[in-house]
């Protein structure tokens, strides 16, 4: 995370702001059917600026531009709004948002980032947060325009959101690795027909208990799926196969809880989706995790589960339900203040398929830091995690913070 710069303006703390320059190349250990490429270079540089001209009332505004080796970013220089595009785009508006803060009650309209549940490395109920799977296990959270409302009584929380229109979520380039083409379609061309992005709003509510016993909360979504359904059509006369997207509407009912104890505290949450229209397929998602503070470790370990209550001839694309079926860790080191290593995995219960990522991070002085990560993938064609088994990389990230 990039470190707070000072104040600047006429107010002691009106105006703040804070930013970084990261520079990352990675490499991937062999060539893909579709994509011979193996080594990828990136470039970001982020900006966040915060006005707090009263303290009820902050306005937030961020800006990310972007450079990319191989053809992920936008070549036209504009600036981006609504994080529609199939590519990153060259320059994109990150967050610009108010907030307005006071007697229990926030609300806050604008470009933002929205986050349900509590599980680690799927995320059942966190409907409001597309994605950017350019790289799937590397996926950054996109943001959304909304207006989001909460009311805190006591250990009681009642949030509202309303967003007017879909954010969907980033899929893999076609001509690029993340996307795998089947042995059988080999030859033949992948032609991007785009998608019909649905209009209509989108809305949910959420109930938070936090108490000293355990935290719970339920939730509810009715809105679009950010990750599409694929129609795709083979055409052996044109060698081609179109390939468009759809975004059925769907309805969630979630639940989270945390319930601490002496030497653990267990975690659960869970999510049903349904398809009002019977388009998609309707579903169970959970996580199921037990989590332990040991010294400079936190640990975690548990299982992700997905039931399927209504099948439908749909094709998908959803990492989430991807890797279910899996039993799931992390575990993260905190070597001193300036060093601490990360490790996180899913491994198939019947051992189809398989991910792991390690990473180690070190801060040099105030403003630098380096990132060293490795990604193994591994398992069978048919598994989501084992086709991206050439997919196995390294990467290393150097950032300047201001």
């Amino acid at each position: 995370m990039a470190l707070l710069g000072p104040a600047s303006g006429a107010g002691a703390q009106a105006v703040s702001e804070r930013g970084f320059i990261e520079a990352e190349g990675v490499g991937f250990l062999e060539a893909a059917p579709n994509d011979p490429r193996r080594v990828v270079g990136d470039a970001l540089l982020r900006q966040e600026v915060f006005l707090d001209p009263t303290q009820w009332l902050r306005i937030a505004a961020g800006l990310d531009v972007r450079a990319n080796s191989h053809h992920q970013v936008e070549d036209e220089w504009r600036l981006d709004v609504d994080d529609r595009t199939r590519l990153r785009p060259r320059a994109a508006l990150r967050r610009l948002s108010i907030t307005a803060s006071g007697a229990g009650v926030v609300v806050e309209v604008g470009k933002q980032f929205l986050r349900w549940g509590r599980a680690d490395i799927i995320f059942p109920s966190d409907r409001f947060a597309p994605r950017d799977y350019l790289n799937v296990t590397d996926a950054e959270l996109l943001p959304v325009v909304a207006a989001r409302a909460s009311v805190q009584i006591g250990s009681e929380v009642l949030e509202a959101v309303w967003v007017p229109r879909l954010t969907p979520s980033r899929l893999p380039l076609f001509d690029q690795r993340w996307s795998v083409i089947p042995a059988e379609a080999a030859g033949l061309l992948v032609v991007d027909e785009g998608g019909q992005i649905p209009g209509g709003a989108q809305f949910g509510g959420r109930w938070r208990h936090a108490g000293n016993l355990f935290e719970t909360a339920v939730s509810f979504f009715d809105g679009f799926s950010h990750l599409p359904d694929l129609e795709v059509n083979v055409v052996p006369q044109a060698g081609t196969i179109d390939v468009s997207r759809r975004y059925p509407a769907i309805r969630m009912f979630a639940g989270d809880a945390a319930v601490p104890a002496a030497w653990f505290t267990l975690k659960a949450e869970a999510a049903y989706v349904t398809s009002p229209a019977e388009a998609t397929e309707e579903y169970v998602l959970y996580a199921i995790e037990v989590e332990r503070q040991a010294g400079e470790w936190l640990l975690d370990v548990g299982y992700a589960g997905s039931v399927v209550t209504t099948a439908r001839p749909v094709v998908s694309f959803d990492p989430n339900r991807g890797m279910a079926r899996s039993i799931i860790g992390r575990a993260a080191y905190t070597i001193d203040p300036r060093r601490s290593v990360t490790i996180e995995g899913a491994v198939r219960q019947r051992g189809e398929g398989f991910y792991a990522k390690g990473e180690y991070t070190q801060a040099f002085g105030q403003h630098w830091r380096l990132t060293l990560a490795g990604v193994g993938l591994g398992g069978n064609d048919d598994d989501f995690l084992g086709r991206y088994r050439r997919n196995n990389h390294g990467s290393v990230a150097l950032r300047f913070s201001y």
